[in-house]
């Protein structure tokens, strides 16, 4: 991050439009843009499969720029033994984020003896389950080792998972889950619990703190699959709160165990008994809730996405073109609900035998799902006896077999669920910020590569909720002078991955869709500040 020179307001010019409030609207163009983005995420266990080939460039490049560096020390920086380190250590990348280790604030409380030539720092990633953490460890001694004055390098590894971004907008039991994801499918008998569990141990053995909730009251799967040695929920007296039952370190809520088998009971009922499961269990702190959606796109289904903001979801079919139909209603739904779709897996592909591949139910139903709704990752599963037997037997599949082709499946499914959470989460909350220096409102829509900067006072002006404009009438009960031009925004917190909430200093809190914020007139003319020679870092000296 660089310390920018703030720009003087005559610098900004506003677009000027026609209108009773002299707010008219643009029309933006949009362009869109899968941007990547670090993920932040690590494991010892499973690091051969996650550096494929990308480790090795990386590791060629960080060399020869590591090289330069011990031939000319004077290029690093100006100097002081502090900026050789962080000079060397930001031309480590990260591939996800495409921005260097410094940059992203992983180094941390970094120590220097000159007259001993030793270097201690800790690289601190966001989570604990990051499959490249080694590889940051090996480079991260390499480039500092090769300068010309350290003798003694010692890095240690740590992991601070990130609050969740709506962390004061959640029900108290879900205040310390930083990523919520749901495994749907809108369709039932297309595998989406086995999706589910096996998903959710695949991100235990990366080093995640995972939880599982079963949210399909009718026919709940998940005591099948699973075999806790409490098979009954208890409750907590005193907070009245659930207390989940656990099985091989991950924390389990499902109707199946609150000893009532199946519920018989109405549309209404359900939805109430899914928000007190899911919202008053006592989850604790969680790097990922897997959420195993029931079938369809009704009311159950709302209820989940509106009492919970959900970081991602998976979506399940299998190759038959009525599976496609049914996903394709799910993929609209979330859509419409802004909750990003960030892969697809196609259960039930294949089978081989005889030295040859077969499809027993045709071909090109995941596919369809990406390339129509433009998912970015597809995953196969084969047809495996044991993958249907070991949900039966109550121990997943990633479990009984890790080594098994079915397990490398879900290992890249894991890892490209924890990329794609990250990747949203940083997105979603820096979407829209307050620049103090130039007093303007910085936009930047999830998936977009658009970046545009509003005036607060239009931004305010431009409230559609019942207190500025008549439900009844549509007319606009707010006036344009009833806003000062130097008013300025308390704070912004997003909202879902649809909105942000805006708190202005009256104590009126703004609900702002992007949807909204794109149409508003936009400021112009804003001077890009030249950036100073002089960089922020995140260490401790």
């Amino acid at each position: 991050m660089q310390l920018l020179q703030a720009p003087s307001l005559s610098n900004i010019t506003l677009l000027s439009t026609t209108s009773s409030l002299n707010r008219g609207f643009l029309s933006p163009k949009k362009s869109f843009d899968i941007s990547t983005v670090n993920c932040s995420i690590s494991s010892q266990r499973h690091e051969g499969f996650v550096r494929l080939l990308r480790s090795q460039s990386i590791s060629s490049t960080v060399t020869t720029r590591a090289a330069s560096v011990k031939a000319d020390a004077s290029i690093v920086s100006i100097g002081t033994a502090e900026n050789d380190v962080l000079a060397v250590l930001s031309q480590i990348i990260d591939p996800d984020f495409g921005t260097d280790i410094v940059s992203c604030g992983f180094v941390k409380d970094l120590h220097i003896n000159e007259t001993l030539g030793e270097v201690s720092f800790r690289l601190e990633l966001t989570t604990p389950a990051c499959p490249i953490k080694d590889m940051f460890e090996q480079k991260a001694n390499e480039v500092v080792a090769m300068l010309p004055w350290v003798k003694k390098v010692n890095v240690t590894m740590s992991a601070q998972p990130a609050r969740p971004v709506f962390e004061g907008q959640l029900p108290i039991g879900l205040q310390t889950i930083s990523n919520i994801v749901a495994v749907s499918s809108c369709k039932g008998g297309v595998g989406k619990s086995t999706v589910a569990v096996n998903l959710a141990y695949t991100l235990a053995g990366m080093g995640a703190r995972v939880g599982i909730f079963d949210a399909d009251v009718y026919g709940p799967s998940l005591p099948t699959m699973v075999s806790p040695e409490n098979c009954l929920l208890e409750m907590n007296p005193e907070k009245r709160s659930i207390i989940p039952t656990e099985y091989l370190g991950v924390k389990l809520v499902s109707f199946g165990f609150a000893g009532q088998g199946r519920a018989i009971m109405r549309g209404p009922m359900v939805s109430g008994v899914i928000n007190q499961l899911l919202t008053t269990s006592e989850w604790g702190e969680l790097d990922y809730l897997v959420i195993d959606m029931p079938p369809g796109t009704g009311d159950i289904q709302l209820t989940l996405c509106q009492v919970v903001p959900l970081t991602a979801a998976v979506v399940v079919t299998t190759p038959q073109k009525l599976a496609f139909i049914d996903v394709a209603k799910g993929v609209r739904m979330f859509s419409k609900l802004k909750v990003p779709c960030v892969a697809v897996v196609e259960n039930m592909s294949h089978f081989d035998a005889d030295g040859k591949r077969y499809y027993p139910f045709g071909r090109g139903s995941g596919s369809q799902v990406v390339q129509q709704f433009g998912i970015p990752h597809l995953f196969d599963l084969p047809i495996r006896p044991t993958l249907s037997a070991s949900g039966d037997s109550g121990m997943p599949e990633v479990v009984a077999d890790p080594q098994g082709e079915v397990a490398r499946t879900f290992q890249e499914l894991g890892v490209c669920v924890v990329q794609q959470c990250a990747k949203i989460r940083q997105q979603v909350s820096t979407a829209v910020t307050y620049d103090k220096s130039i007093k303007a409102i910085r936009v930047k829509v999830p998936d977009s590569d658009e970046e545009f900067f509003l005036h607060p006072a239009t931004v305010r002006r431009n409230d559609q909720s019942a207190q500025s404009i008549d439900e009844w009438t549509g007319e606009q009960k707010l006036q344009y002078t009833d806003i000062p031009e130097d008013i300025e925004p308390e704070d912004i917190w997003p909202m879902g991955n649809y909105a942000v909430s805006i708190t202005w200093p009256d104590g009126f809190i703004q609900i702002a869709p992007y949807d909204q914020l794109q149409t508003m007139e936009r400021l112009v003319h804003v001077c890009k500040p030249a950036p100073a020679q002089v960089r922020q870092f995140s260490w401790k000296p």
